[in-house]
């Protein structure tokens, strides 16, 4: 066997050195990982019952809940989403599918690098003087969701982007020499593709709405009141959870908080373990 063969090289001290502080690393992320959630948890658990869950806070009845906020919360989600995921999308096709390297690709790219830069709180300002005043919404659900959509689209669009990279160029000119359009290869072979990244981009905007907080105090309010009907709800003020959590911890109420502070994490984590699952089905269905 040859005597330079890697398997005959000596291992130096300091790979070992290296691999140990990168495992502690690891451990030290996970360790922090779990002692919050571990501490969170176990102030918050107590606190959570079916009154928590299922009704709105009430000083008449001296009652705390956050259902309103929950209901709040699925309603800035969804438009978001409805506006932003088709955009954003929409957009990284563009960019890499359809534009020309050139000027315009570089400034387009480098305005959502700037976007995704921007504190939140500035998008609240602008989505309060704009959307709100300027546009008359005042604090609503689609004031915070326009503001919101600002705040994700660099994400999903630099997310799809990066998705549609990986997908081999191979692909392409395999579709359009069989006679194939542009858009008929774009739609079967390349977004199913790239579907799990894609997957991937939405769920973090998705963490990011549920997350965010200080654009949101100037732009949906902290009403937590039961929606009257399904489309007069999107014109009212609406404070969804993260809003409820600083408003309880502004006034003391560090176990209302910490209740709250569960429920966002059971939300998150969810979110989080059905993005896995949808993305392994995609890479199981691309691979059949």
């Amino acid at each position: 066997m040859n005597k330079n063969s890697i398997y005959q090289k000596k291992i130096r001290m300091s790979d070992q050195v290296l691999k140990m502080l990168i495992n502690l690393c690891a451990a030290l992320a996970l360790a922090l990982l779990a002692g919050i959630m571990g501490y969170v948890f176990y102030r918050g658990i107590p606190q959570i019952n079916w009154q928590f869950l299922s009704t709105v806070q009430s000083s008449a009845k001296g009652t705390f809940g956050i259902l309103g906020n929950i209901i709040n919360t699925l309603y800035m989600i969804v438009i978001t989403l409805l506006i932003a995921a088709p955009v954003g999308i929409g957009s990284a096709i563009y960019l890499n599918e359809y534009a020309r390297p050139g000027k315009l690709v570089r400034a387009i790219e480098f305005t959502t690098e700037v976007l995704s830069g921007i504190p939140s709180i500035i998008f609240g300002l602008f989505g309060m003087v704009v959307f709100g005043r300027l546009f008359g919404l005042s604090y609503s659900v689609l004031t915070g969701s326009f503001t919101l959509t600002l705040m994700i689209l660099p994400l999903i669009t630099r997310s799809t982007q990066e998705a549609l990279k990986t997908v081999p160029d191979s692909y392409r000119s395999g579709a359009l020499g069989i006679g194939a359009t542009k858009w008929y290869m774009i739609r079967t072979i390349l977004l199913p593709s790239a579907m799990p990244g894609i997957l991937t981009g939405i769920i973090l905007a998705v963490g990011r709405i549920v997350g965010e907080s200080a654009a949101l105090l100037f732009t949906a309010g902290s009403g937590f009141q039961l929606p009257g009907g399904l489309f007069s709800k999107l014109f009212e003020s609406s404070g969804t959870m993260t809003i409820q959590l600083y408003l309880s911890m502004t006034k003391g109420k560090y176990n209302q908080a910490f209740g709250i502070a569960v429920v966002l994490l059971i939300i998150v984590l969810g979110i989080n373990l059905l993005a896995r699952y949808l993305t392994s089905r995609f890479d199981v269905t691309r691979q059949k």
